[in-house]
């Protein structure tokens, strides 16, 4: 039996209330300070607030999970990666960092200068959490190809994650809130770093697809919403019934 549970409240702050636990993966695509039209989220802080609180969601969420994969805008690639050096000083070989992007082809439109056709994406584990590379082989080119030379197995991806965007006119889509990742991406990452029956955190849980992705493939998901009209329209997707005013969950 798996557990999905679901909390209204800042990630942050709720990490704070937990009990002090470590989670198997973490996965966070926290807002991008562009702007966005969310709920109830102020999405336009100023550079150096951002920042710090970049520093502040990074430094917490590597603190309750063995692994983290960290999802953002690659306007913020040198200020990440400022962050992340400093996580590395502090903690020394007691964990590693793996960067790794997701690149697509139709990216936002852009008249002025070159498009925007990835997403950076960051994986930042302890030493104690595993991988499972078997869990995401693909066929190979010598597979396809009918070489006799090809692994049965297939072959362990790269860290360029060529999925595209979720756009408009996705199946995937819920209009209802203004960023969604790719299922596909988030499917690939979780069973690497997971195996069935792990349990999963998801910090920004937007539109549900991390939850939606744990559902398929057998894992424990906890997933944090700032903002209660979304965690409304999560639950009842999901069949979460009400715990209490902040809270929902459900067992399969």
């Amino acid at each position: 039996m798996t557990t999905y549970e679901l909390y209204c409240d800042d990630c942050v702050n709720w990490l704070i209330k937990t009990s002090p636990r470590r989670w198997d993966t973490a996965f966070c695509d926290p807002p991008d300070n562009l702007g966005l039209k969310y709920g109830n989220y102020k999405d336009k802080l100023s550079e150096k607030d951002y920042i710090d609180l970049l520093r502040k969601w990074l430094k917490i969420f590597v603190e309750h999970s063995r692994c983290v994969w960290f999802s953002y805008n690659a306007k913020w690639t040198f200020q990440v990666g400022k962050i992340v050096t400093e996580l590395e000083d502090f903690y020394g070989k007691n964990i590693k960092v793996k960067p790794c992007v997701q690149v697509f082809t139709f990216g936002q439109h852009n008249q002025h200068d070159l498009a925007n056709c990835h997403r950076p994406l960051i994986r930042i584990t302890w030493n104690d959490a595993p991988l499972y590379p078997d869990a995401i082989r693909v066929s190979s080119w010598r597979q396809l190809h009918g070489d006799k030379r090809a692994d049965p197995r297939g072959r362990i991806p790269s860290d360029v994650f060529d999925i595209p965007r979720v756009t408009g006119n996705s199946h995937q889509r819920r209009t209802w809130h203004p960023t969604q990742l790719s299922e596909k991406l988030i499917e690939r990452c979780l069973k690497l770093t997971c195996k069935r029956g792990d349990y999963v955190l998801d910090l920004f849980s937007g539109t549900g697809t991390t939850l939606r992705v744990c559902q398929t493939l057998g894992l424990n998901c906890t997933a944090v919403e700032y903002d209660y009209g979304y965690c409304e329209k999560i639950a009842k997707e999901n069949g979460l019934v009400v715990v209490t005013k902040n809270s929902w969950s459900c067992y399969k």
